[in-house]
């Protein structure tokens, strides 16, 4: 007798439920979530329910509490985060994987496209030949993958095993402030310590200086400290400013440290003509990170490290053998079965054994619209923040903080009668993130506080760039007019 109460067998018929609430979610013409926190908040709350109500009742309430409760990151007009909604073939390419591979073991499709999708992501941003890549939960497990390999790699020179034998000597890390703090954390878990971070100066364009870097090194040749490697953004999210990575992956090579570079949001740059040739350096790096959840539009969760040194890779995240999975694999020639083998092992390449089939994501987005296509998306929100670049310098009231390298451009509402120009444009923030139109985040470059979008969404086109400039001058106008 099967007493199994879960729904297993009506995907189909349950997927026509729940979709008709989706597209009404993308839509858009719902209202935010805190307008409605009180009745959603008393609905969805309470204690577990010893009965069940099944699931076409749960995807009744999903779509009465839940998904109209989401988050503004879907927004077309939000440009707060570096993370963006999955397009179409992302959702669904991701919900094949979990129906047909939940895992992406086996000698499948699935852990093919593992391999394929990484591959084409290195031809697509011209990274050297001969990386292993290695899909991971995002920008903080890729950094911790790609600087573990480097710490690996460092120890080694000195004849340590760091990942048998663990960290013995004191470390350095050298980045600039504009890193993301997902570097500062990976550090820390690698047991090298937050402390070994040293910050190196940038200059007025928010990159690392390449000079400043050098002066660092030779002074720290006086210590007895162990290099373990250089980080370069090649897009920080701070203001999308990318390092000069030619010039500091030479001096990485002359002082043969592992030179680590940060792509994660910018790295899909390279496709954009205009500043691809600020990526020349990216053939001096040891290893490189992206983001596919970021610009290429896929549902967060994907990540990638590709590292020079596959020995520094496996060595320092192997899991070693376990009896349960190595004794129920057989020889590549006697595999009769996609059970019989784990297929590639990327389970020793990162932090990860249970892992989903992000490759054959990654490959969907890429296989839908092709280079050309992610080469157009690229283009378009590069040229975006030019055009907000433009109106900030042309417009009275507008201030640009920075000439926007990538797809963030950080500006300004001015007025001549207002005494505090910080705390006026915090105010616009906050009547933007109110209205729930044009949702951008801000930041600080030097000493003021800025404006900060970040366009980045397929569903982001250019007349979001136009909308947010508007309303900022419109609401900077309304609250100068009444004298504040």
């Amino acid at each position: 007798m099967h007493n199994e109460q879960a729904t297993c067998d009506h995907l189909a018929e349950l997927l026509r439920q729940i979709t008709t609430h989706l597209e009404e979610f993308q839509r858009f013409e719902h209202p935010d979530a805190v307008a409605n926190i009180v009745s959603w908040k008393s609905v969805l709350s309470g204690h577990a329910p010893e009965k069940g109500i099944g699931a076409s009742q749960v995807i009744a309430e999903m779509g009465e509490h839940v998904i109209p409760n989401g988050s503004q990151i879907s927004k077309p007009g939000c440009t707060s985060y570096i993370t963006t909604a999955a397009t179409d073939i992302g959702s669904i390419a991701t919900l094949a994987g979990i129906v047909a591979s939940p895992q992406r073991i086996g000698v499948t499709a699935f852990n093919h496209l593992e391999g394929l999708a990484l591959k084409w992501l290195a031809e697509m941003f011209g990274l050297p030949k001969g990386m292993q890549g290695v899909f991971s939960s995002g920008g903080s497990t890729a950094n911790l993958i790609g600087l573990g390999a480097a710490r690996q790699w460092a120890f080694k020179k000195i004849g340590i095993d760091a990942a048998a034998d663990g960290v013995q000597r004191a470390c350095r890390i050298y980045a600039t402030e504009q890193s993301h703090h997902t570097v500062h954390r990976a550090v820390a878990v690698l047991g090298m310590g937050r402390r070994a971070m040293v910050h190196i100066a940038v200059d007025d364009d928010m990159r690392m200086s390449p000079e400043a870097l050098r002066k660092q090194l030779q002074a720290d040749e006086q210590l007895d400290t162990l290099p373990v490697a250089i980080v370069a953004n090649a897009g920080s999210t701070n203001t999308g400013s990318i390092d000069p990575l030619q010039e500091i992956g030479e001096i990485a090579h002359e002082y043969n440290i592992w030179f680590h570079v940060d792509g994660a949001y910018g790295l899909p740059g390279t496709l954009d003509p205009n500043v691809n040739d600020l990526y020349r350096g990216l053939t001096l790096a040891n290893s490189i990170t992206v983001d596919a959840h970021k610009w290429l539009g896929a549902p967060v969760g994907i990540g990638a490290t590709f590292v020079r040194d596959y020995n520094a890779l496996h060595d320092t995240f192997t899991q070693g053998d376990a009896d349960y999975i190595e004794s129920t694999v057989v020889e590549e020639e006697r595999v009769e079965n996609s059970m019989d083998a784990m297929g590639f092992p990327y389970h020793d390449l990162g932090v990860e054994l249970s892992a989903p089939t992000r490759g054959a994501i990654v490959w969907a987005l890429i296989r839908e619209i092709g280079v050309d296509g992610m080469r157009a998306r690229i283009c378009r929100h590069n040229e975006m923040a030019r055009r907000v670049a433009e109106q900030a310098k042309q417009h009275p009231n507008l201030e640009l903080a920075l000439e926007p390298t990538l797809s963030i451009c950080c500006f300004s509402y001015v007025h001549e009668k207002a005494s505090d120009l910080n705390g006026l444009n915090k105010k616009i923030h906050r009547q933007l993130m109110k209205n729930g139109v044009n949702i951008p985040s801000t930041t600080m470059v030097g000493d003021k506080f800025v404006i900060r979008p970040c366009f980045l969404g397929a569903r982001t086109d250019w007349h979001h760039a136009d909308d947010l400039v508007n309303e900022v001058i419109d609401i900077g106008n309304k609250i100068m007019s009444k004298g504040i």
